[in-house]
C-alpha cells in the first residue's frame, strides 16, 4: 500500500491551488535592518525537532510587530513557511507562542534623527 499518503492528500482541492503552508520554530540567523531582509535558522518543523538547523527566508513585512520591522540577531521566533522557487519562504514571522518580534535596536540610520547626549546638559 504505498498510494495510501497520495490518496489521503487528494480529499482536499483547495491543497492543490494553495501553497502548503508549513510552520516551524528557531532563531534569526541573521537580519539586514537596511536591506529590510534576512535569514531564519529553523531548528524545528510542525514541533519535532531537526536533527540540523534549515535557513528560511525572511522579508520584514512578514514581521508581526508595530512600528519598525526588523529581527534581533539570535531572538527566538516561531514562524509559518512555505515552500518557493528560491528556497524556503516565511510568510508570518512571531515571537514565541504568537508574540510581537522583539526586532533590532539597530534602526536605519537617518540624519534627522541624531541623539542628544543625556549627560552633559546641566
Amino acid at each position: 500500500g504505498a498510494k495510501t499518503g497520495e490518496e489521503a492528500a487528494g480529499d482536499s482541492p483547495k491543497a492543490e491551488k494553495e501553497p502548503q503552508l508549513l510552520h516551524g520554530s528557531g532563531i534569526c540567523k541573521w537580519f539586514n535592518v537596511r536591506m529590510g531582509f534576512g535569514f531564519l535558522s529553523m531548528t524545528a518543523k510542525g514541533g519535532a525537532a531537526l536533527d540540523s538547523p534549515v535557513d528560511v527566508f525572511v522579508h520584514q513585512s512578514k514581521l508581526h510587530m508595530e512600528g519598525f520591522r526588523s529581527l534581533k540577531e539570535g531572538e527566538a521566533v516561531e514562524f509559518t513557511f512555505k515552500k518557493s522557487s528560491k528556497g524556503l519562504e516565511s510568510i508570518r514571522v512571531t515571537g514565541p507562542g504568537g508574540v510581537f518580534c522583539i526586532g533590532s535596536e539597530r534602526r536605519p540610520k537617518s540624519k534627522s534623527l541624531q541623539k542628544r547626549r543625556a549627560k552633559g546638559d546641566r
